[in-house]
């Protein structure tokens, strides 16, 4: 069908723009030199706004309006068909933005996340507070240009995750900290479970970098088709199925923060590589959301590499790679060590029981500021005492508290919400592969985790973007979202370790 060849050819170009923006992006996090900043700004904004416009063009809607009837005559699996709606979805969401706005907020975003590095580097909030209130100035614009129901907010948060609302999150952000609280308050006067120091015993970076390398290509990481690169704020970026970049940050004194961050970023290039190949250069080559995106590394980082079973088959390599951290410690006592709970001020950094308090805590401060109930400038003091309501601590300085984070200075309003969704699918769909896969620490321990990958694949990298979030946790699990298989985890895991 000429149309539809004609469709796949306009999307394959788009899809070529996202790729060199990812490049310009990854490339300005990881070796860009600083005064580059402007130029690189102009140049992002300007396939930005050639992107917007073949996007939103006649062309575009002209194919979109022929392919409807041939959309309605496929099958529900039919990835043509899944390509045809997600278009008309993008199509009919941007062509309400003019192209004047998107080329504004690119350039607002450069401008705002140079400010950011400044700001964090010298810990002074004052230095990002005006290109923050931009970015949520930005953000109600674009929500009210693109339209929503019930709440503005749910405008931003459908770019990230398709189809939730607020009143959603505020519910289950609710029912997890009624549920979570109790045993996270239980754990904190049970007092240490191990030997904590050992996590700040001095680990050159070299060597941090050899054994989670080591461990991210036996999960099937290869070097063929990936790179790690070091910056500021680990992220994973990729520009085909096959080009996949992750990058960390090194502390030769507290060796978790580069290991845990390489396997959480290994987690999401493992989706972005699973994806069937046969989408590359469409727009479903991607994961469906970042709730699931977040799903994926969660997983990897915490449900497969901070088991007890991963520390029994990795222990040994461990103190091998790293004799001077690792030689006298069991399995045992590497696996409570990296599985310590507590009052911790870094987000990337929490433990699994802590961590979705510093989402809430996100999700509750950005409402404020997108809704106008809390100003800019009282942000810091907001943050401060959001920490001592949820954790009992409060950050001594704006570089450890409310700019720790890139999101903010990237215009991704609507994002923190997704971590914690992330946490939720994974355990649901973690179950679901056990039924399949049978004794999943059994795998660990055998060094078989990858076989855990190779369910996830088959039931969820590979389909990218062709199903919902919705549509595909039902599909992959036979259920819809449901938080109780991550609060029976939580509690399993923590009330053993801790002895409660």
């Amino acid at each position: 069908m000429e149309q539809l060849k004609e469709l796949k050819h306009l999307i394959g170009q788009i899809s070529d723009l996202g790729g060199a923006m990812g490049l310009l992006s990854w490339d300005q996090e990881t070796y860009m030199p600083p005064k580059g900043a402007e130029a690189r700004a102009q140049q992002m904004a300007t396939l930005a706004r050639i992107s917007h416009e073949l996007m939103t063009g006649e062309k575009m809607g002209g194919l979109l309006e022929d392919l409807k009837g041939f959309e309605e005559q496929q099958a529900a699996d039919s990835m043509d068909a899944a390509m045809i709606r997600v278009a008309r979805r993008d199509h009919e969401k941007r062509t309400r933005i003019p192209v004047d706005f998107v080329e504004k907020a690119s350039l607002a975003r450069n401008r705002a996340h140079h400010a950011w590095i400044k700001a964090r580097q010298e810990s002074n909030f004052a230095l990002f507070q005006d290109n923050l209130q931009e970015m949520m100035d930005l953000a109600r614009e674009g929500a009210e240009l693109v339209g929503y129901e019930d709440h503005p907010y749910n405008a931003v948060l459908d770019d990230y995750e398709e189809d939730a609302k607020v009143s959603e999150i505020k519910t289950v952000f609710a029912s997890l900290r009624d549920q979570t609280l109790p045993l996270l308050r239980a754990v904190l006067d049970a007092g240490d479970a191990t030997d904590y120091s050992i996590l700040n015993r001095p680990l050159a970076a070299e060597k941090q970098k050899d054994f989670a390398l080591k461990v991210a290509r036996d999960l099937g990481l290869s070097p063929e088709f990936s790179r790690l690169d070091t910056t500021t704020h680990p992220f994973q970026t990729n520009f085909s199925i096959d080009d996949i970049r992750i990058t960390t940050r090194y502390d030769e004194t507290y060796w978790p923060t580069a290991l845990y961050g390489v396997w959480h970023e290994t987690g999401h290039g493992l989706y972005e590589h699973g994806v069937n190949p046969e989408l590359e250069r469409t727009n479903l080559a991607r994961g469906t959301s970042l709730g699931i995106h977040e799903s994926q590394s969660r997983m990897v980082e915490n449900m497969i590499c901070r088991s007890r079973a991963f520390w029994q088959h990795y222990g040994a390599d461990f103190s091998a790679a790293a004799p001077e951290v690792a030689a006298d410690l069991s399995a045992e006592e590497l696996y409570r060590a990296v599985n310590r709970v507590q009052q911790s001020l870094i987000r990337v950094e929490a433990d699994e029981l802590t961590y979705n308090f510093h989402i809430m805590l996100r999700f509750e401060l950005e409402l404020e500021l997108f809704e106008g109930t809390l100003a800019i400038k009282d942000l810091p003091e907001a943050w401060n005492q959001k920490m001592q309501d949820y954790l009992g601590i409060t950050p001594p300085n704006d570089a450890l508290g409310v700019l720790q984070d890139i999101h903010w200075s990237s215009g991704l309003i609507g994002y923190f919400p997704t971590y914690s969704l992330g946490n939720l699918y994974a355990c649901q769909l973690w179950n679901a592969a056990a039924q399949d896969l049978g004794d999943m620490d059994a795998l660990i321990a055998q060094g078989e985790a990858h076989k855990i990958i190779g369910w996830m694949r088959e039931n969820v990298h590979q389909y990218g973007k062709m199903y919902s979030p919705r549509e595909l946790i039902q599909k992959a699990t036979g259920a819809p979202l449901n938080a109780d298989h991550y609060v029976k985890y939580l509690n399993a895991k923590y009330r053993d370790v801790y002895g409660i």
